[in-house]
């Protein structure tokens, strides 16, 4: 191994230095752009262009975790500091488990789930609040968040009108906006493509990574993190990826923070800046251009014909050091022969050069962001453009309602009003609205795709838990309606429930307040626990709960006390099926059974029995139940209803 003299040390860093203090003139901050720039389809535009980040800084960045065996804290990331400027690419390269995406979510300002994170992240020198920070920055996930039922035109634009109000931003600048990103990216001809679902082929991936960028450059951020763009990519389209990133930061004076892990030759050299890690240590940081050098000079030579990052990465990896003859002491020597190089010393005499002489940032406020209502109109309009193109949302479960609809009419087919129909028609209300409520759990995965946009859109401060609660819910209201109405005008005439147009109706209303209430609980499950399975099988055992206690299997009147107390006042389909009951049995009157040889025999004793007639309450009053509160019920379960979406609400608001 290679050693430094004082006089080496002293000559490297005064070259380190030096290059500190002319960082500013190599990377000087953009003018506003010229006529052929805005000619070519440039996206110099005033929104992208960067004229007050002129930096990122960060040091003592520390993360740990509770080590499950030894029960004490382990470092995920340790005292890792570095800087960058505008107009850089920086790239955070290790093995797996090396601690990069760790700490780009540091850097990011968002959550790490560790147990103490230590970190000072600095914007042109000063530490920034949170909220500010949001403004000036985008994180573009490794798999991001993108709605398969939109084109890639209405991506950028919806992302547009979510970020910037139309008062600011008129709707011809918005679209010659979205018109040069599609330029700029190569995206013109897929501009009317569809993103792509699982039923529906759309983009390729490395489209989808391109509109991901440009989503969030729209927005106009200073400062872009990525989570390994280029993941899952052939080494052209990684290559397509991070030229236009270096090419739009090069353009607008931004600063691009990405995590790789390994790039080609190609890729790699784009970077301008390498941070690079190995069991959430330091190695190296600094320019690309000489990390060849810097190993060198610690002995470890990189063959010109050998791909520098993936040389990189297998001199930093201990996992299987003992394989290929390294010994996890010559990765610990290499990281303190950082800690101890005039480089490392350069990069902090930087970043102590930031912090005393940037202490000033003025953000550009040029453009307001949409009031709450506009956010809301915002997404009710993207809400249906993909309830109605992706069937997963609300097709197939009105393909469902329907076919069950079908089955009940045809089963339940035209009963007589014989007191031997009393209890299928029980039977009848009851599967209908505890059905229909089960058959919710199709609109998990819609929900779940909501929501995954939810916490991108909302890490970027585009919009909160009150903008996606309300869109939902409003947005759900005519699909949910329309579902009720198909179906009950199939099952409920089919069936010869009570034949009145006011109990139709009063029909119609429970069974739609029924679902109002069964999708309320999906939202709040898939909130609370956002995995597809964990949500399916929870709120398929809640509905079997609230069947069960709801009134019609156990009667309420020898309920268990606990279930009674505890489930069964709050179950929404106790409310629907008391409220389906009194509706048809409150009004009607139904036929005894002739005995032979004269008489008739009643199973239920009423007022009317001396006819050979079942007075209707006389059903009811096997279940307690009464009528005249009809108004009380509609309340309680309108309460149940906003019971579980404020709990959602609070739920998106904590899992920040």
């Amino acid at each position: 191994m290679a050693s430094y003299t004082v006089a080496d040390q002293t000559t490297a860093f005064q070259g380190f230095a030096r290059r500190a203090f002319t960082q500013e003139k190599r990377y000087p901050v953009a003018s506003s752009p010229s006529s052929r720039d805005m000619e070519q389809g440039s996206v110099t535009e005033a929104h992208l262009l960067n004229t007050t980040v002129e930096s990122i800084s960060w040091y003592g960045v520390t993360v740990a975790v509770k080590d499950r065996q030894s029960k004490s804290p382990r470092s995920l990331v340790e005292n890792v500091e570095g800087i960058v400027r505008a107009g850089e690419l920086c790239a955070l390269m290790g093995p797996s488990g090396s601690g990069k995406t760790t700490l780009l979510n540091v850097l990011a300002h968002r959550e790490t789930n560790a147990k103490t994170v230590d970190s000072t992240v600095l914007v042109n020198g000063l530490k920034m609040p949170l909220s500010t920070f949001r403004k000036i920055s985008c994180f573009v996930e490794q798999e991001d968040a993108l709605i398969g039922s939109l084109t890639v035109r209405e991506t950028l634009s919806f992302a547009s009108r979510l970020s910037t109000d139309t008062k600011s931003l008129p709707v011809k600048d918005r679209v010659a906006r979205i018109d040069s990103l599609l330029e700029a990216f190569g995206l013109r001809e897929q501009a009317d493509t569809l993103i792509g679902t699982p039923i529906r082929k759309g983009i390729s991936g490395g489209q989808k990574r391109r509109v991901g960028v440009a989503s969030q450059l729209i927005t106009g951020p200073k400062i872009l993190f990525l989570d390994e763009p280029t993941s899952g990519l052939d080494s052209t389209a990684s290559y397509e990826v991070i030229s236009y990133l270096k090419w739009v930061a090069k353009r607008n004076n931004l600063i691009v923070i990405a995590s790789i892990h390994q790039p080609s030759t190609s890729t790699f050299n784009l970077f301008d800046k390498l941070l690079l890690l190995s069991k959430g240590k330091t190695h190296y940081f600094g320019p690309v251009p000489l990390v060849r050098q810097y190993y060198a000079q610690l002995g470890q030579t990189i063959p010109l014909e050998m791909n520098t990052a993936e040389y990189l990465l297998e001199l930093v990896n201990t996992d299987f050091a003992s394989s290929r003859g390294f010994a996890p002491e010559q990765v610990e020597y290499l990281q303190r022969a950082w800690e101890a190089s005039p480089q490392c010393a350069g990069a902090r005499y930087e970043m102590a050069a930031v912090t005393f002489d940037c202490g000033k940032i003025v953000l550009d406020e040029a453009h307001q962001k949409p009031s709450v209502p506009s956010v809301i109109m915002t997404l009710l309009h993207r809400s249906l453009i993909k309830s109605y193109r992706d069937v997963v949302a609300y097709g197939i479960r009105i393909a469902m309602y329907l076919g069950l609809a079908i089955m009940m009419g045809t089963v339940w087919v035209r009963m007589d009003t014989d007191q031997s129909s009393i209890q299928p028609f029980t039977n009848g209300l009851f599967f209908g609205s505890a059905f229909m409520s089960f058959m919710a759990v199709a609109y998990v995965p819609a929900f779940l795709e909501d929501r995954l946009q939810y916490v991108k859109e909302h890490h970027n401060g585009l919009y909160g838990a009150t903008e996606l609660i309300i869109s939902n819910f409003l947005i759900g209201i005519p699909y949910l309606f329309i579902i009720s109405l198909l179906f009950s005008a199939i099952s409920y005439w089919l069936i010869n429930f009570r034949p009145s147009a006011p109990a139709f109706f009063t029909y119609l209303m429970w069974l739609f307040l029924d679902l109002l209430a069964a999708e309320s609980l999906v939202v709040f499950f898939t909130s609370l626990f956002p995995s597809f399975v964990i949500s399916l099988a929870l709120v398929a055992f809640a509905n079997g709960l609230w069947m069960s206690v709801g009134g019609f299997l156990v009667s309420p009147d020898i309920l268990n006390v606990f279930y009674k107390y505890v489930f069964h006042y709050w179950d929404y389909q106790k409310w629907v099926f008391e409220g389906m009951m009194v509706n048809e049995f409150a009004d009607r009157v139904y036929d005894c059974a002739q005995v032979p040889g004269g008489g008739c025999h009643c199973m239920y004793s009423t007022k009317l029995e001396q006819q050979c007639l079942i007075q209707g309450q006389g059903v009811l009053d096997q279940y307690g139940y009464r009528p005249g509160h009809m108004g009380r019920n509609v309340g309680i379960l309108m309460a149940i209803v906003v019971g579980y979406r404020v709990a959602a609400w609070v739920v998106l608001t904590l899992r920040r």
